[in-house]
């Protein structure tokens, strides 16, 4: 049958949908009907970003900057950033912004001073494709080609092929047992040096535990214990599994050795998981959204037989509910209440906490999933009025906040808001046995609306993950990439905005001051790329409470925007 053939053949390509940076405004691809009439905006004379997605060369060794203000002397460490750096191998190109090369960027900040230097991931795929000088090994939205120098029959065999799995790991830096990581959504991993960004090891997800990839967005406790999610795909269909690997290694050369799945959840359409680039964890929850934003494994399975992108095998069933898991971490029990939202998508959550008897989920999301296929080169690199076009069919995300009430038994009454919670506009309805409809309260004013939104979501995580918490930080989207800097507090909804045109940051991370008790005690890092200003990349710093900046460190080379990344704190 397809699905025993999807068993044990799919390996890890369903998950090969990379939503990689899931930039804020998300979707599908639409008909030429729906693109023309279906409009979010009405933004007129966006300015071209073509020069964010041209490829870069690496530099393997550490340049000087040039300072501007003043970077704090108490940051010490390795800001670490990963993405596409690079678009075309020989003559052939990729389709996709998801597609290019992983690119790694470390800026190394002591004593006030900041140098830079990247490389590139060498992944089987990227010295696969520079031998042969031509794209080797399909990626979300590129078919690898047959080869030319084979004649018609061999060509037309290959088309019956499996797409190879790619190990191009260009989302983001992850952490497992204190050794650092790049990693995509497919069953492989890197291990890299942070300090050199030279590529150690290929880990595979599936000799450790049977799952078909991880997410690049992996929840770890206080302890050091990691949480991550992963599909399988097995006779009985599609599964959703919650992934937990520990927090010290047994001996030294070990990656994931003793990871286990907490709890496994079957896929109500077989067939047809649905896709998801994060999840949320409370002290003692893990939640799965479960989104209406389909994967056909039919379609990606026999993408290069049809000469089909990847991403052709992903769309959005807006019929459906959006659904939320909840499984117990510590019993890997999955909840046998079902919580239930209008559709939605959502790629990056913001905070997951606890509190009297309530699960609080705040996330970025939007009401429409259509609209990936925006992100493809072509449409990236245009200007005027197909650009405007292109950015007015995307649907804006926004941060919400759904209330989920614990302690619901048989003898809770149905149709009642079950959130009891003070100051709060979420609803939770029971509306049958185990059974909760829940819609959203908006965590913004309407100021936020100037701004495009706000995706790439980031917290005080050391101190505020899994609790209660006030500020959260983002880049607000009047593009189609991050084009702003927003801090967000809660207390209020105010917001305060770092923006300057034709500057693009990418997410801001925290970095806590040394010893600090309050909660935005720090500083904020972002790389600010400038696609029309030749050479002026540069590292902001912004003070955490007052939004304000306090130095840049120049670098002088093109750097193209990546995705995710994290801050190697040295102290």
């Amino acid at each position: 049958t397809i699905l025993t053939q999807i068993g044990s053949t799919f390996h890890n390509y369903a998950q090969n949908f990379r939503s990689k940076s899931l930039l804020s405004p998300k979707g599908w691809k639409k008909t030429r009907s729906q693109n023309k009439d279906q409009h979010f905006t009405d933004v007129l004379g966006l300015p071209c970003i073509e020069n964010l997605v041209c490829s870069a060369d690496e530099t393997p060794e550490p340049i000087a900057t040039t300072i501007t203000g003043n970077i704090p002397s108490w940051i010490k460490g390795n800001f670490l950033r990963n993405g596409p750096g690079k678009f075309e191998i020989g003559r052939s190109s990729f389709n996709h912004w998801f597609d290019g090369m992983a690119l790694m960027h470390q800026f190394h900040i002591e004593d006030g001073k900041v140098t830079y230097m990247s490389r590139f991931l060498n992944s089987d795929c990227y010295k696969e494709n520079l031998e042969h000088n031509r794209i080797m090994v399909s990626e979300f939205g590129t078919i690898a080609m047959p080869d030319p120098c084979k004649n018609f029959f061999q060509r037309f065999l290959s088309r019956f092929e499996l797409p190879k799995p790619s190990d191009n790991a260009n989302v983001s830096f992850v952490q497992y047992k204190g050794d650092y990581y790049v990693s995509t959504e497919t069953n492989f991993m890197h291990k890299i040096d942070p300090q050199t960004l030279e590529t150690k090891e290929k880990v595979d997800w599936s000799k450790f535990v049977a799952v078909n990839g991880a997410t690049a967005h992996p929840h770890v406790d206080p302890d050091g214990t990691t949480y991550n999610m992963g599909n399988s795909y097995t006779r009985k269909g599609a599964f959703y599994n919650i992934i937990m690997v520990p927090s010290k290694k047994v001996n030294p050369n070990d990656t994931l050795e003793g990871a286990t799945v907490v709890c496994s959840i079957p896929s109500e359409d077989k067939s047809k998981p649905s896709y998801y680039h994060s999840f949320a964890m409370s002290e003692n929850y893990v939640v799965f959204i479960e989104q209406p934003i389909k994967m056909d494994l039919l379609k990606i399975v026999t993408s290069k037989l049809r000469g089909k992108g990847i991403n052709e095998g992903v769309y959005w069933d807006p019929k459906r509910n959006t659904v939320f898991h909840v499984i117990n971490k510590h019993t890997g029990k999955l909840s046998l209440i079902k919580y239930y939202a209008k559709p939605l998508s959502t790629f990056h959550q913001i905070n997951c906490y606890e509190e009297n008897g309530f699960l609080i989920i705040d996330m970025c999301c939007s009401d429409d999933g259509q609209a990936i296929n925006n992100y493809l080169i072509q449409n990236l690199k245009k200007s005027g009025n197909a650009l405007d076009e292109v950015y007015n069919t995307v649907c804006r995300v926004f941060p919400r906040r759904f209330v989920l009430p614990l302690n619901m038994d048989s003898h809770t009454p149905c149709g009642q808001n079950l959130n009891t919670r003070l100051n709060n506009t979420a609803t939770a309805i029971k509306t049958d046995k185990n059974k909760v409809f829940c819609t959203h309260e908006d965590l913004h004013g309407d100021d936020l609306h100037e701004f495009g939104g706000l995706e790439f979501p980031h917290i005080n995580y050391s101190m505020c993950n899994s609790c209660p918490y006030r500020y959260f930080y983002g880049c607000g989207f009047r593009h189609l990439v991050g084009d702003s800097l927003i801090k967000m507090d809660l207390q209020g909804k105010q917001i305060k905005v770092w923006k300057h045109a034709g500057m693009y940051p990418s997410e801001p991370i925290f970095v806590s001051s040394p010893g600090a008790v309050e909660e935005d005690d720090g500083a904020i890092l972002s790389v600010v790329i400038t696609p029309n200003q030749d050479k002026s990349t540069f590292l902001l710093v912004l003070d955490a409470k007052t939004f304000e900046e306090l130095g840049r460190a120049e670098v002088p080379i093109n750097i193209p925007y990546g995705f995710h990344g994290t801050f190697q704190n040295r102290h």
